[in-house]
């Protein structure tokens, strides 16, 4: 076959800008191949290479008594004592569940698991944050329906528990929606697997499925804008097998435990050129590759089509070739391919070969570790003006154009198609802060969820990136987890924008300061740019995902409140409206600033509630819809009413931050007021639980009225 002519053209259209070629010719002394030219165009672009982002990332706080490995391996890894370690991280897949939802998301949720299990966990908790455009928008309805099923389906089959997520919609997400996938699981301390290549002449195995066409040039395509050209897209998205995934857990898992794995990594984003090259990169070695050796579905693929497949269920492993024979009988135990398809050499060389040609020939650290590394041009957000006079609203209209809008209706029939119970450890499925998974064989808990505010980061990138911490942390904490680690999923628009890089840098700045204030270090992530449309970009979404851990499941809040409990908000309240839940959903205004995050005040009132959970019924953070919504959702939950004392709207709706609503028994209300003076936290009674209505200072509504209303409005939004 005739290799296409590079021209300025062919070359632009893998993502290289003209400098960045010329690096390239300096590089190699002469003009790249046509697989070469895809092999940097994957390694090089933003998705595989950081290049707009390193800078800034390099700046987060990593470490703490608690990491056993950070950022730069497949996951991070936490240790949550007994020997034990949670292994977890967040990751998009944006740009594929555009183009083609179900699979876009199914292979997230795919890839996601890879990443987990490749460093030798088994999985035992899923979730997920997803970001929408308006439900009127003519595509919406069909990339939910298709990115819920990918989801559901992929996961459900897979056989892990999807136990917590967030579902937003916005205007900013009609032309590119978010789907980030996040995944965890348990592994012993001492039996983390890493990817760094060792050993020279040591075997490079191809384990897993085979590979076809699809996804070839889908992590370039996942750092590029959309435009009018996307359907053409559609064969860069993987298409992904769940059954066979699950084959290849346990096939690695019984791999791992033979002790013939020297280093293993996961073939996602470009395939066997990244997993190659990271494994090489990291261990100081070249790789050889015999592409021959390589299990094909299709006739007739090229090199560049082998390098650069995305097919999903692959790994990629350094053997050591004296337990082959274990290792290949294990994968043909599981049905599974299983192929030498090169080894380790001394040189710093990525050779790469078919048949009797020599398809690559190119310095492997280059095209890693020497990637391009920008400081691209940033200007820091203005300050958001001040909030004027908002219209007056009544305050049970406030509360019903809340529950009604699709972000902040229940979202049961999301939940309702992923499994949340498989595994059987399961404490708490999607509804409450968040998620809970037992530790099997022990007494212990792992708590999840995901968190982030778009509108806040618009507004002030430093404090809505410190929010998003700050309500990872009291999600955390409303369950009586102790908030252990965070992985970031960093979405957002063209870097190359100035004012887009400043949302970055400010968001970056402000998950800094949250993260070492709060004790939760950065274990792993992703970066997601490029995230526009025609020019237009999406709302800034840096979403956290964060684990919290529970020594035993007598530290869990997980109660409802009863008749007559008091509700009591731990924390001071100064009625901020600006960016509010209310004022976007209720007033259509997206105005005024996000509400400032007093870390110090996070900490001191996350202990508190911890401290005190033994006499705290129920509990959840205080964030969007303020006081009314939480409330709400609370009484809702339970199936009884509330009178909530406070009737202004700031107090009832404000979103000051680092408050919780708790419901306490009146037998230990006295308990909990003296502890809250002596730990000088503020408490403050605003209302009651009973009855079959929900009273806001003078007005009220029926419970079973604004229950259906609350209940069936999702699903209403969307069409289903």
């Amino acid at each position: 076959m005739t290799e296409p002519v590079l021209t300025p053209e062919l070359i632009a259209a893998h993502g290289l800008k003209p400098d960045e070629y010329e690096r390239l010719l300096e590089i190699i002394g002469r003009e790249p191949s046509f697989t070469e030219l895809g092999i940097f165009s994957a390694m090089w672009n933003e998705h595989c290479s950081y290049k707009s982002s390193k800078k800034w990332l390099r700046t987060l706080p990593t470490s703490g008594p608690q990491v056993i490995c950070g950022p730069g391996e497949n996951a991070g890894v936490v240790d949550i004592g007994d020997g034990q370690a949670v292994i977890f991280k967040m990751e998009s897949h944006n740009h594929p569940s555009y183009i083609e939802p179900h699979q876009g998301a199914a292979t997230g949720v795919g890839g996601i698991l890879r990443d987990v299990f490749t460093m030798g966990a088994r999985p035992i908790a899923a979730m997920n944050s997803l970001s929408f455009g308006l439900p009127s928008h003519p595509k919406t309805s069909y990339l939910v329906k298709g990115v819920v099923e990918g989801v559901g389906g992929y996961g459900n089959a897979f056989g892990v528990p999807t136990v917590g997520g967030e579902v937003r919609f916005h205007a900013s997400y009609n032309g590119n929606c978010l789907v980030n996938a996040f995944a965890a699981g348990l592994a012993d301390a001492d039996k983390i697997f890493y990817s760094a290549a060792s050993g020279v002449g040591m075997p490079v195995v191809y384990l897993g499925a085979k590979t076809g066409r699809d996804g070839v040039g889908g992590a370039t395509m996942a750092s590029a804008e959309f435009d009018d050209t996307i359907e053409e897209k559609r064969p860069t998205v993987q298409v992904g097998d769940p059954f066979t995934e699950k084959r290849l857990l346990e096939a690695c898992l019984e791999l791992m435990a033979s002790g013939a794995v020297v280093s293993i990594q996961d073939m996602g984003a470009a395939g066997l050129t990244c997993s190659a090259v990271e494994m090489g990169d990291k261990g100081g070695l070249g790789i050889r590759l015999q592409l021959d050796q390589v299990p094909q579905r299709e006739t007739n693929m090229t090199a560049y089509e082998m390098m650069l497949s995305e097919s999903q269920e692959r790994m990629l492993m350094v053997l050591n070739p004296e337990l082959e024979d274990v290792a290949r009988a294990i994968f043909v135990k599981w049905d599974l391919d299983f192929a030498i398809v090169g080894e380790t050499i001394a040189e710093d060389r990525f050779l790469i070969l078919h048949g009797n040609d020599v398809k690559a020939d190119l310095p492997l650290s280059k095209l890693s570790s020497s990637a391009p590394e920008y400081d691209r041009p940033w200007v820091e957000t203005p300050a958001a003006a001040a909030l004027g006079k908002i219209p007056a609203l009544s305050a049970i209209d406030g509360l019903r154009a809340l529950i009604s809008s699709p972000s902040y209706a229940h979202k049961a029939w999301v939940w309702e198609q992923y499994d949340s119970q498989v595994g059987a450890d399961t404490v708490i499925t999607p509804g409450l802060p968040a998620g809970v998974v037992r530790v099997h064989g022990t007494g212990k808990a792992i708590a999840f969820t995901s968190d982030v505010t778009p509108r806040y980061v618009k507004a002030n990138p430093f404090e809505g990136g410190k929010q998003a911490v700050a309500e990872a942390y009291r999600n955390l904490t409303a369950m009586g987890a102790l908030p252990l680690a965070t992985t970031d999923n960093l979405n957002f628009g063209n870097p190359e924008k100035p004012e887009i890089m400043g949302q970055f840098v400010g968001a970056i700045k402000g998950i800094g300061a949250a993260v070492a204030a709060l004790d939760m270090p950065i274990v792993s992530g992703n970066v997601s740019l490029y995230n526009e449309t025609d020019g237009k970009g999406i709302l800034p979404t840096p979403t956290i995902g964060a684990i919290g851990l529970l020594a035993s499941l007598d530290e869990l809040i997980a109660g409802k409140p009863s008749l007559g409990d008091f509700a009591v908000v731990i924390g001071e309240s100064h009625g901020h409206l600006g960016q509010s839940a209310l004022l976007a959903e209720a007033l259509g205004m997206e105005a005024g600033d996000a509400p400032p995050v007093d870390l110090a005040a996070e900490k001191r009132n996350g202990e508190f509630i911890r401290a005190n959970r033994k006499a705290i019924r129920a509990c959840t953070d205080l964030s969007d819809g303020g006081l009314a919504l939480a409330a709400f959702e609370m009484a809702e939950a339970a199936g009884i009413g509330l009178a909530l004392d406070p009737s202004d709207i700031p107090t009832l709706f404000g979103e000051d931050q680092a408050r919780y609503l708790i419901a306490v028994d009146a037998a230990d209300l006295g308990t909990l007021r003296a502890a809250a003076e002596k730990a000088d936290v503020p408490l403050t009674m605003v209302g009651q639980f009973g009855g079959s209505v929900i009273r806001l200072g003078q007005e009220e509504a029926k419970l079973d009225e604004l229950s259906a209303l609350y209940r069936g409005a999702f699903a209403a939004a969307i069409g289903l």
